[in-house]
């Protein structure tokens, strides 16, 4: 699963946020993202329903892989890995959670903002990391210093993140995607308005793998 996340990531590298409060709305979301060309999701634990969204979707979106963002604890990591998710993300660095995910032999994404963190991170034995929130947390220059020191860390930057600037980060070599909620807008999905996330969607995609084909 990490090879086949790896390689989609490559020729696709963007990830965007699923957050939803009925697992049939996710389902739309997902097939909505998916026919856009965005097939790696990041269903976030930010609604009480959120755990139930991540197994609809893993269940029953076979165009997607799913994974789990704003894992806080080891607790939601066991609960996440048992839903179905397919790698974890975590807004921060907690050996808890990167102990679950070693466990599960799943992808881990922590957040990390800081020098201290990436280290701590690398000694923990991550390979790529999210970079959060990215643009609060110094951007683009500051993911350049950071990259120059560990040269074989891997960025997923997120927070901050949009159509516009989205080349830019992806234009350096250390940055594996961008994760965003700027392809999932809430109006929109409140109104049933599923093919503006299919476009938003088409759009992130044409943009990143022109971005990469450079």
């Amino acid at each position: 699963m990490t090879s086949q996340i790896s390689t989609l990531l490559e020729t696709t590298p963007v990830v965007p946020l699923i957050q939803a409060d009925d697992p049939a709305v996710a389902i739309e979301i997902a097939r909505a993202l998916a026919k856009g060309g965005l097939k790696v999701v990041e269903i976030v634990l930010r609604t009480p329903a959120a755990l139930e969204c991540l197994r609809a979707v893993a269940a029953e979106v076979d165009e997607v892989i799913a994974g789990a963002g704003t894992v806080l604890s080891a607790e939601q990591a066991e609960a996440v890995v048992e839903a179905g998710a397919k790698f974890i993300v975590s807004p921060g660095l907690d050996e808890g959670v990167v102990a679950v995910a070693k466990a599960a032999d799943l992808p881990l994404y922590a957040g990390v903002s800081t020098a201290t963190e990436v280290q701590r991170a690398y000694n923990l034995g991550l390979t790529a990391v999210k970079f959060f929130p990215a643009s609060l947390a110094g951007g683009i220059p500051m993911l350049k210093a950071l990259s120059s020191v560990f040269r074989d860390m891997r960025f997923m930057p997120t927070g901050g993140v949009s159509a516009a600037n989205l080349p830019d980060f992806l234009a350096l070599p250390s940055v594996l995607a961008c994760g965003g909620s700027w392809i999932t807008p809430a109006d929109a999905i409140a109104a049933g308005d599923f093919e503006t996330v299919t476009r938003l969607a088409r759009e992130a995609a044409n943009i990143a793998q022109a971005a990469r084909s450079k």
